[in-house]
């Protein structure tokens, strides 16, 4: 398999956990499949292989004192872009499964959160905290703030 065809894969292998989360949150298989770890795995071993057949001497040295000329050099390689790559993929998908979480436990509405995490993960979770903040102060309590998603139907239809 070449690199080009794991990219692909690893992009399209996400997705429908991030739509499952973002259109049907409070279906019953939607919750199931996220209290999985099994996605993670699966990606964390793709990043693996990726990783361990990506570095070279000259690259470990390279990554274990990190200059930006070194790393913008090592990811000018499409293995190590691609390995790149599907670091994100599994930290945003991780990232926005915690959010999906939150957001089952407290009731706080994530799809924008959420779709943030998908093309900017950091972003989503600085959107999550701020919600998060705006629905505590507002909530008028210290417990945890309880703002229902309307966006979808429970049953998932």
């Amino acid at each position: 398999m070449t690199i080009s065809q794991i990219f692909n894969i690893a992009n399209i292998f996400v997705l429908p956990f991030w739509a499952l989360m973002i259109l049907l949150p409070n279906w019953k298989v939607t919750q199931r499949v996220m209290e999985s770890y099994l996605p993670f795995v699966a990606l964390a071993g793709v990043y693996l292989y990726l990783f361990l057949s990506s570095i070279t001497p000259e690259n470990a040295q390279a990554l274990s004192n990190p200059q930006l000329a070194d790393i913008a050099r090592f990811f000018a390689d499409e293995k190590a872009a691609a390995t790149g790559w599907i670091h994100f993929l599994v930290m945003d998908l991780f990232i926005g499964r915690w959010i999906y979480w939150e957001g089952q436990k407290t009731g706080i509405w994530t799809i924008h959160s959420l779709a943030l995490c998908l093309f900017a993960g950091p972003l989503g979770l600085l959107s999550h905290i701020f919600t998060y903040w705006i629905a505590k102060r507002f909530s008028g309590s210290s417990d945890e703030p309880v703002i229902t998603e309307k966006a979808t139907s429970s049953s998932g239809t």
